[in-house]
């Protein structure tokens, strides 16, 4: 398998959602070299592919990381990606329950930083205050914890459904003609002989819980900095913004 292939084609179907999402990925790697230094250990919560530490490995190659995730398809490109890299561990879990804490099997204090990106929207705010808690707690003094997602800002309401409708339709223009490249990563998927039972796991566990899945509970900046304080972090703000997008910041 051409795993790299894999990787550079998940990168292409989400920058086309994301055009801006390199310089996250950037903002959020340099907080945690500022913040813990040239070799810190990672949790790459919700991380997919292991996009996230990916790009950390290349910027620090003394770092070491746990890419946790539920969706089998992209956990199975993350398993391919990395091989036998000692420096990456590959785990599966749930963040619907705290239970995913036990699958994951690490005391508190082991992280320096806890990364995540693009993933938590579909969790109803109260468990994404719950998993902000619970991921809190794995961290060591000092370290952070940095979510980049979706987080408008309050005090632009009236600007809020304007920047929807603008990036929607920069996305459409870009891609016109040729379909969701969402779903048609997905069918790729589908296709492959390797990754079709992967994500046939995938569709069966995410149909289950199509009430749960991709709620897109959006909320504000302000929200997330208060959760990450009232999770136990002693500082919190944000880190990055691009129009309603932005990563914030929790430090222990």
């Amino acid at each position: 398998m051409d795993w790299e292939s894999w990787q550079l084609r998940w990168d292409a179907q989400q920058e086309a959602y994301l055009p801006d999402r390199e310089e996250r990925f950037s903002a959020m790697i340099d907080a945690v070299e500022a913040a813990c230094g040239p070799a810190p250990r990672l949790l790459d919560l919700a991380g997919g592919t292991g996009s996230i530490t990916r790009r950390l490995l290349a910027r620090l190659p003394r770092a070491t990381s746990v890419v946790l995730d539920v969706d089998a398809a992209l956990l199975t490109i993350a398993r391919g990606s990395f091989g036998d890299d000692p420096r990456v561990q590959i785990r599966s879990a749930d963040l619907a329950t705290p239970a995913w804490r036990d699958q994951l099997a690490e005391p508190d204090g082991s992280f320096d930083a806890v990364l995540t990106a693009t993933a938590l929207h579909w969790l109803t705010p109260e468990r994404l205050a719950g998993v902000y808690t619970e991921a809190a707690a794995l961290l060591r003094p000092g370290g952070v914890l940095i979510n980049a997602d979706r987080m408008p800002d309050s005090g632009l309401d009236s600007l809020d459904a304007t920047l929807v409708q603008f990036r929607a339709r920069h996305t459409a223009e870009t891609h016109s003609g040729t379909g969701s490249p969402w779903e048609q990563w997905w069918d790729d998927l589908r296709a492959d002989p390797v990754l079709a039972g992967p994500t046939a796991e995938r569709d069966a566990r995410f149909a289950e819980r199509a009430g749960d899945h991709h709620t897109e509970s959006v909320m504000p900046s302000r929200w997330h900095v208060e959760a990450l304080r009232s999770a136990g972090l002693t500082e919190s703000g944000l880190v990055w913004r691009g129009l309603q997008d932005a990563a914030v910041l929790g430090r222990k």
